[in-house]
Order: structure tokens, then C-alpha cells, then sequence
């Protein structure tokens, strides 16, 4: 078995997910957690890490076949995937959707720069959900195409409100709207605007003498991540956001509507349900980086995204082991 030798860059909740996701895969090793703070105060969660600095990382080429980058994508993503696709194989989730195309051209530049591999925005949207919505596609051309997510807490954008100047920590749900779902499962295609499929609900706690007023509209006219939405803010305490908001459920589905041959219905829809959003998509960007190390490993250099990857490539099976096994 080949090991995968993989570095952590980020050791907030995705990070650890990573952490343990990389226990369940015996052809994986953690080398070493990457981190801006000091590495010295750090502990793990599980089994006994090594923490660096992120300026270490340079120290570690060779060591490290495929480093996991688990920052946020509003502002630590678009400067540290470039940077670091110049020296290793990388795997990220940048998750802004609308910058997703000059994020690909900048990364893809980077890595092409270093001769890596760089699989972007993966895990499970974009992602999974993304493979999908391909695939439902090129199956139906003639129909409708329908994502929801939640009701569950996004990552991403949680992240976001957490940046806002002004807010102390905060969450935020994601509400598909239900009696659209319902519709759509029925075999409508409805035309829907962004603002009728998804509610959004923050709650944060904001810095002693912060302007609530202020908060709420930095994040409700937030472009990308808040403004085409209702969204709702509402500020609790500490206390509150620690017994009522700790968890991080997610999941969602796609679904597409389409008719064949003379107007028969046919619908494809794929769903998640998740109790914890980190895990899950740290286990997509695990599988994702034994495939930018098989990609590298064939000569591929570059950015990636999900539909450039082969499924094969996921999977610590050999291809005759695929065929007999699932096909």
C-alpha cells in the first residue's frame, strides 16, 4: 500500500475533521498540522499531532505529498492556496461560488508555476453536489435543476458573519423553503429566485459596545453570501450560542426535473443528511487528496476541480478491485 503522506494547514473545525478523517484511511499518514498561531500552545484532539508554524511549510517539501487546506474561503482560501500550490499538491474547499472561476485561474497558475496538483473547491457543494448536478444534466437535457442545503449550519458562511467588524462568534443556518421541495418532488419546475428557495438565520454575539444596528446590515447586504437571501438577524449570548447553537448539522439535496421521449417525468435527485458539516467534508477533501497525489504521481500538473478526477481515483482500491466490487 502507498502511503499518502498529508499536511494540515488550519486546525479549526475542518482541520480536526481532517485529523480523524485521515485515521479512518489506512493508506493515509498526517505529517504535520500547519498553523498561524503558535504552534507550541497547540493539542489535538486525538493522537499525538505535530504543530508548525505556517511559515515552517517550506521545511516539509519532500516530507508532504498533499497538504489539506481548511481556512475559510472569504479571506484565507485566496491567499494561501496559490501560495502554497507553488510548493506541494493541494486540496481545498473554497466555496464562494461566484469567484470560483478567477479563483481556478489563479491557483491554476500557481500550481502550474510549482508542477502540482491542486484540486479546488471540493466537498460536498461545491463538490458533490456539483458532480451531480452534472451528471443529472447530461442524463435529462430536457428539465430543471434544483439545489437546497440545510436546514443545517454553513460553514462558510458562518465564517463570514464571524468576520464581521463588531461580532464576537456567531452561527448561521441555512432553511430550504418547503412547500417549493414539495412542489419540485411532485414534478413541478417552477422558476424560483434565490430569495424563494433558501431563508437564512444568523445568530451572533457581538463585542461589548458594538452597534447591533451596524452588524445587522454589514450582514444582511453582504454580496455572495447574504444579500439575494431573507435573511434574519438575531443577537443571543455566549451562553445561548454555546447550549442551543453547538452543533454542526448540514445536508441537502439536488434534484432535477426532466421529461424523456414523449413528456414522460423523470426525476434524479441525490440528498445528504449530516450530522456534523466539518466531518463530512473532511472526509471529501481526504479521498480528494489521495487523487491530486495519483493525478501528480501520472504527471498531471495544475488546478483540478470534481469533473476533471476520475471516481476511481477516490478510492484505496485497485481498478480490478472497483470492477468486481461495485461495479
Amino acid at each position: 500500500m502507498n502511503m499518502v503522506k498529508v499536511g494540515i494547514v488550519g486546525y479549526g473545525n475542518l482541520g480536526k475533521g481532517v485529523e480523524k478523517a485521515i485515521t479512518q484511511n489506512p493508506d493515509m499518514e498526517l505529517v504535520a498540522v500547519f498553523t498561524r498561531r503558535n504552534p507550541e500552545q497547540m493539542v489535538a484532539e486525538g493522537t499525538e499531532v505535530r504543530f508548525e508554524h505556517i511559515s515552517a511549510a517550506e521545511q516539509y517539501i519532500g516530507k508532504i505529498d498533499v497538504m489539506i487546506l481548511c481556512g475559510g474561503s472569504a479571506t484565507d482560501l485566496p491567499e494561501q492556496t496559490p501560495a502554497i500550490a507553488k510548493l506541494f499538491n493541494t486540496v481545498d474547499s473554497f466555496d464562494t461560488h461566484a469567484k470560483i472561476p478567477e479563483f481556478y485561474k489563479e491557483v491554476n497558475a500557481a500550481a502550474e508555476q510549482g508542477g502540482h496538483v491542486s484540486v479546488i473547491s471540493t466537498g460536498w457543494d461545491p463538490g458533490l453536489f456539483s458532480m451531480n448536478r452534472l451528471l443529472a444534466q447530461s442524463i435529462l437535457p430536457e428539465g430543471k435543476e434544483y439545489t437546497f442545503w440545510g436546514k443545517g449550519v454553513s460553514q462558510g458562511h458562518s465564517d463570514a458573519i464571524r468576520r464581521v467588524p463588531g461580532v464576537k462568534a456567531g452561527v448561521q443556518y441555512t432553511v430550504p423553503v418547503e412547500e417549493v421541495i414539495n412542489s419540485i418532488r411532485a414534478g413541478e419546475t417552477p422558476e424560483l429566485t434565490t430569495r424563494e428557495k433558501h431563508l437564512r438565520q444568523c445568530y451572533v454575539v457581538e463585542e461589548a459596545g458594538a452597534n447591533q444596528d451596524e452588524i445587522r446590515e454589514t450582514i444582511v447586504s453582504m454580496p455572495n453570501y447574504f444579500s439575494d437571501y431573507d435573511t434574519t438577524v438575531t443577537f443571543i449570548t455566549e451562553e445561548q450560542l454555546k447550549a442551543e447553537h453547538e452543533g454542526m448539522p448540514h445536508g441537502g439535496f439536488v434534484i432535477r426535473s426532466g421529461v424523456t421521449g414523449a413528456g414522460q417525468k423523470q426525476i434524479i435527485e441525490f440528498g445528504l443528511k449530516l450530522d456534523s458539516n466539518p466531518e463530512f467534508t473532511a472526509s471529501v477533501l481526504v479521498a480528494y487528496a489521495r487523487a491530486a497525489q495519483r493525478l501528480s504521481l501520472e504527471g498531471h500538473k495544475g488546478a483540478k476541480t470534481v469533473f476533471d478526477i476520475p471516481l476511481g481515483h477516490l478510492s484505496p482500491k485497485s481498478a480490478e478491485d472497483l470492477r468486481r466490487d461495485l461495479l
